[in-house]
């Protein structure tokens, strides 16, 4: 889990947009967005969650091909973007709340890919 906040935070801020959207998505399919709390307990809890519920190795039709069946259904768990407000020219995200990427079959080159949509 990579924190992306402060990246995701900038790039709005060159943006210049003072009211909008930012919507933060990827096009990876073994790979999820999410918004939680920045703590290293939590971050080993949500990665022991998705192992309990779709642990590796148990029996995927996809692992015939690619054995990476589990990294698949984590990420459909998780979700494959976030759309957060901005609001005066800056993310509103609550106070506990960071922007995560989270890879689920890495280490591998990813992207994260950024839409904001200016509503003034």
């Amino acid at each position: 889990m990579i924190d992306i906040t402060s990246e995701v935070k900038e790039e709005v801020r060159i943006s210049g947009v003072r009211e909008g959207v930012c919507i933060i998505s990827t096009r990876h399919t073994t790979a999820g967005v999410i918004v939680n709390e920045n703590e290293n307990g939590l971050r080993e809890d949500i990665l022991n969650m998705l192992e309990r519920l779709v642990p590796q190795g148990a029996g995927y039709r996809h692992d015939r091909i690619d054995n990476n069946a589990d990294s698949h259904l984590k990420a459909i768990l998780l979700g494959s973007s976030e759309a957060l407000p901005i609001v005066k020219g800056e993310l509103e995200l609550g106070t506990w709340q960071s922007i995560f990427f989270a890879e689920m079959d890495g280490p591998r080159n990813r992207a994260v890919n950024l839409t904001i949509l200016k509503t003034e």
